[in-house]
């Protein structure tokens, strides 16, 4: 793996204070060296921890009951399913679970059902094992793992159906959704708007959960769904 990841990395981990309880991550993937090697990278990092590795949806199901994983990093191919289907029913073991699809498929229509799914992003298997851990970081703190200009590309195919939204969104909510359509980390959010990280991270929860997402690029998906978000 190797060469830059696709993804809004920064903002991942909050500095000062206790030291947190360690990011636990679920590799899923039925590449044996592959997932060995993600594994062992995040158990040598200090704030990540490997609770298994899956090689099919069945084994990826049962350890996120019992393993209680923070992440789950999942490949899009697998013997008894397809990763990409499966996501929602995935989410739906574990609320807070962040889902980060590992793909070797750039198809716009695979990374499109991904976020439609409520992944947090993608991660192409060709990326750096240290570029893997920053991803996971920056999922596990809500970002997400996509770079602008491949968000971008896909806003445009998001499905829309003009849907009455699940609630209405406050101006400052809509404001930040908007950046974050705009490929804008929260760091990069709350500079614009002259308020804290944690202040944005509270509105992007809070628009997330009116909207019934699990991640940033869900959101951005029903608000395109649901004509919130201005013609760009």
């Amino acid at each position: 793996m190797s060469g830059p990841v696709n993804g809004a990395v920064g903002d991942a981990v909050d500095g000062g204070g206790p030291a947190a309880a360690p990011i636990r991550v679920l590799v899923v993937d039925d590449h044996d060296v592959l997932a060995s090697s993600l594994a062992a990278v995040l158990d040598q990092e200090p704030d990540l921890l490997s609770v298994g590795v899956a090689a099919t949806l069945e084994r990826a199901r049962a350890l996120i009951r019992t393993a209680a994983p923070d992440v789950v990093l999942l490949d899009h191919r697998l013997p008894d399913g397809d990763g990409v289907a499966a996501i929602g029913e995935l989410l739906a073991l574990r609320s807070g679970l962040r889902v980060v699809v590992l793909t070797a498929s750039s198809a716009d229509h695979v990374l499109v059902a991904a976020i439609e799914a409520g992944a947090a992003g993608f991660l192409s298997k060709t990326r750096s094992l240290a570029e893997v851990t920053a991803a996971v970081r920056a999922a596990a703190s809500g970002e997400a793992v996509i770079s602008p200009e491949l968000l971008a590309r896909l806003l445009p195919r998001l499905q829309r159906d003009g849907r009455p939204p699940h609630e209405a969104l406050t101006g400052r909510e809509r404001e930040v959704l908007g950046l974050v359509a705009g490929g804008l980390t929260n760091a990069a959010i709350a500079e614009q708007l002259v308020v804290s990280v944690h202040t944005v991270r509270n509105h992007v929860a809070n628009l997330s959960a009116k909207l019934g997402a699990h991640s940033k690029l869900e959101a951005l998906s029903i608000a395109v769904r649901e004509g919130l978000l201005p013609d760009r």
